[in-house]
């Protein structure tokens, strides 16, 4: 019985094939200008290595950014749902998930059973997004794989006091021009948007382990800030990317009846 998720994300695009009880297949790609040809692509390119083909899959769940444009999808997803399955398929024990994607963050809250009880979330300003980090290290002319591992090298950090990403990017291009170090702006950079994030979670406390997913958990400057403001470890799935196509999976089992796996 052969099933797949799709996580069709602004900045990339995750695909999980899932056959009986395991993970067949996995593959994560840039969304690029066109993400439906992206998807397309990932999901021919994850059935072939496996000796699949389309006819086979028996259930295929959409969510994220570009959801509605999966024509071939047999349903639809909230990422708030699909991220939360996923967590709770590979990490039982998370109670709170902060998932930072490109173009929005989350906290989603669950109860002991790993349902979603309640969430908060930032969709409308790049602030607090991968998008900030994104355009940021634009500026600073580092590439975004450089940016955690310089900015763990910090040994003081400048503060990023502007909440609008247009307003931080001149902030950041001032601090160049005085010549403060690069890696203590990262530093700030990273900072930043950890407040950013903690500030969503004001009117419901955190609860219980927490997992960080996303693109942006990929940051080790990120979450090293995250883990000193909360005062406690994080729990980073191997590939934190892949969560909502790992949960779109197990949502488009349970729609064919399969509830365990």
């Amino acid at each position: 019985m052969l099933v797949a998720g799709i996580d069709a994300g602004s900045n990339t695009v995750k695909v999980v094939l899932v056959e009986g009880d395991k993970i067949l297949a996995h593959r994560v790609a840039k969304a690029g200008a066109s993400s439906v040809a992206v998807v397309n692509e990932s999901i021919a390119k994850a059935l072939k290595d496996h000796g699949k083909k389309m006819e086979e899959l028996v259930s295929i769940v959409s969510t994220g950014y570009g959801r509605d444009n999966i024509s071939f999808a047999t349903s639809q997803a909230t990422e708030i749902f699909c991220h939360a399955a996923g967590v709770v398929r590979s990490m039982p024990d998370v109670r709170t998930v902060i998932d930072i994607g490109g173009q929005d963050s989350k906290v989603i809250y669950l109860d002991d059973s790993g349902q979603v009880i309640d969430f908060v979330m930032n969709d409308k300003c790049a602030a607090g997004t991968g998008r900030f980090i994104e355009m940021l290290s634009i500026a600073l002319e580092t590439p975004l794989d450089e940016m955690g591992p310089l900015s763990i090298k910090a040994t003081d950090e400048i503060k990023i006091s502007n909440t609008c990403t247009v307003f931080a990017e001149s902030e950041v291009i001032s601090y160049l021009a005085k010549g403060f170090p690069k890696e203590e702006i990262i530093s700030g950079v990273h900072h930043s948007i950890v407040t950013r994030i903690l500030a969503m979670t004001r009117l419901r406390k955190m609860h219980g382990e927490i997992a960080f997913t996303g693109g942006v958990a990929k940051n080790i400057g990120v979450v090293r800030w995250m883990e000193k403001e909360l005062g406690r470890p994080l729990s980073i799935p191997e590939e934190p990317q892949l969560t909502g196509a790992l949960g779109a999976a197990m949502i488009a089992l349970e729609r064919i009846g399969k509830t365990e796996w």
